[in-house]
């Protein structure tokens, strides 16, 4: 299979139809063997009864439902399992997305050997105040925090080698770093396209400002993540060895003053270097705890899927 699409939805019921048409028009126009996984994040209007007429007209749809809402970052990760195409292409259900920018995304995947291309939407349609300029504050300090150099982490449409989607785990609200995950996991070819952005043509948008919050507090955690979620005692160690030698010099230094320079003088409970040399050693302790701790849930930590699937149309045994 050459194509795997993979749509994440919740309460797009009028827009499916016609994008379940345009991506089969540009996929039969270009020759691909298909499939297109809709992905039903506990929608509450009737969008899975369309995806249910979509899966018996045309065999190339799948569809996974879930039990309730559990967020675009579970839904792209029970996409991406389900998936069986080389190239996997990701894109929103509300039609801002363009499906025949897709063959070109899957050239730059297949032929000019990328791992993954993720698109830009340089002219938006969106409110300036309300997803404009939050959009463009959010990027820049996701390029600067990741060193992935990216002009749209937010872009819905987005392609990725086989071998990217089936070695990344894609949990909480981290769909926005999927570039950034990638990176960590060793896949350094990293491209971007610009993408037509169309205005949306049916409902509302389902995110708000409290995204960018969330956002840039996600930000801060693959930060740390890509740098010492596999090796968190290289953190924890490096601080809790700081604080402990700190500890230890004025440990040292006030008992060489009481033992050997002034042993008449005030007792060492009264000295302020006491608590510091006290506090230092056990926050030191405790960093050092922490790590060894970090490492022995990395070693037994199994990967749970925290979503719940309730229905799955189509999938191959």
């Amino acid at each position: 299979m050459d194509l795997s699409v993979v749509i994440p939805l919740l309460n797009e019921e009028e827009s499916l139809q016609e994008l379940h048409h345009w991506i089969a028009q540009v996929m039969h126009s270009n020759g691909f063997l298909y499939e297109i996984l809709f992905i039903d994040d506990g929608s509450t209007d009737g969008s899975w009864g369309v995806i249910e007429q979509l899966a018996n007209k045309d065999q190339n749809v799948k569809g996974i439902r879930f039990l309730k809402n559990f967020g675009k970052s579970q839904a792209l990760h029970a996409g991406f399992a389900m998936a069986e195409g080389k190239v996997v292409v990701t894109m929103d259900a509300d039609l801002q997305d363009n499906p025949e920018e897709i063959p070109e995304l899957f050239d730059m995947v297949v032929k000019d050997g990328y791992d993954l291309v993720s698109g830009w939407k340089k002219k938006r349609y969106d409110s300036v105040i309300g997803k404009n300029l939050p959009s463009k504050l959010f990027n820049f300090a996701a390029r600067k925090t990741s060193n992935v150099k990216l002009h749209d982490f937010n872009c819905g449409l987005k392609a990725y080698a086989k071998d990217v989607v089936k070695n990344i785990e894609v949990t909480g609200e981290m769909h926005r770093y999927i570039p950034v995950l990638a990176k960590s996991a060793g896949f350094e070819k990293i491209g971007e396209k610009v993408v037509q952005h169309q205005a949306r043509k049916y409902g509302k948008t389902k995110f708000g400002m409290e995204r960018f919050i969330r956002g840039f507090l996600d930000l801060i955690t693959i930060s740390f993540l890509s740098k010492f979620g596999k090796r968190p005692m290289h953190f924890f160690g490096a601080w809790g060895a700081i604080l402990l030698f700190v500890g230890f010099c004025f440990a040292l230094y006030l008992g060489i003053d009481k033992l050997f320079i002034n042993p008449g003088g005030r007792l060492l409970t009264q000295r302020p270097q006491f608590y510091l040399a006290l506090t230092a050693m056990i926050l030191g302790s405790q960093f050092f705890v922490a790590g060894f701790l970090g490492e022995l849930i990395l070693r037994s930590k199994k990967a749970q899927d925290n979503y719940i699937i309730k229905e799955v149309l189509n999938k191959k045994n």
